[in-house]
């Protein structure tokens, strides 16, 4: 896997974290925090608590990661379809990019949010009702379903690559780069709710993703234009 490609994911997914996913997990984290965490809790049970859940959606999007990684490679055979996928992968996450800059609602019309189904109701509930630690893990790995713009991003990538390894470490990444934004703002909800700052940060996200798109439809246009290209375990 390419250095560029790996600080790519970092980036953009840090930078998306604190103004996307704040927006669109914040009012999950905020629940969590004000019904399970106790006022008299030490710092060190609280932090547990936090990356305990954070933990939990890594490892959910991680699984993910290699799920699409091994679809990815089923459907890539040769230059062409791999060329075509690359193309196609590219092109979403532009307009993805382009979503998340507010020129039009691609993202909004993709989540279609899971949370008001019975089952996923009735789970939240138990979860955040109960007092033990594993239930900030389990939590976590809970959120981590929810359909989420930013994530079809990553799993795009990770679809893209052609490998279940490959795939989860791409998943994997990306879920590590968001969890400084959500892990603190059960510290620091004040700060995330300073409207210019988390317009900023998407902003600058939505110029990464639809740089990195293009970059990845070059590769795309690449394997199709050149017969001689080898083809990678990991396209990215």
């Amino acid at each position: 896997m390419e250095s560029i490609s790996i600080l790519s994911i970092i980036t953009i997914a840090f930078l998306g974290s604190f103004g996307h996913c704040v927006g669109m997990c914040g009012g999950i984290v905020v629940a969590y925090s004000s019904t399970k965490i106790g006022h008299k809790w030490s710092k060190t049970k609280q932090s547990i608590s936090h990356l305990l859940y954070s933990f939990g959606r890594i490892t959910t999007y991680t699984i993910l990661g290699a799920l699409f990684g091994f679809v990815g490679g089923v459907v890539t055979f040769d230059n062409i379809t791999s060329g075509i996928l690359l193309l196609s992968t590219g092109f979403i996450m532009i307009l993805i990019g382009l979503s998340l800059s507010g020129k039009f609602k691609f993202i909004t019309n993709l989540e279609h949010s899971i949370s008001k189904t019975n089952i996923y109701r009735t789970t939240f509930k138990s979860l955040v009702g109960s007092e033990t630690m594993t239930s900030f893990y389990l939590l976590g790995m809970l959120n981590g379903l929810l359909p989420c713009g930013f994530v079809y991003v990553f799993a795009i990538t990770a679809a893209s690559t052609g490998s279940p390894l490959w795939g989860a470490f791409v998943m994997f990444i990306f879920g590590l780069s968001t969890l400084p934004a959500l892990f603190s703002l059960g510290f620091f909800v004040g700060v995330f709710k300073q409207i210019t700052l988390r317009n900023l940060f998407i902003k600058l996200a939505s110029i990464l993703v639809i740089g990195f798109g293009i970059y990845i439809m070059y590769n795309g246009y690449e394997y199709i234009t050149d017969p001689n290209k080898t083809i990678l375990s990991c396209h990215i």
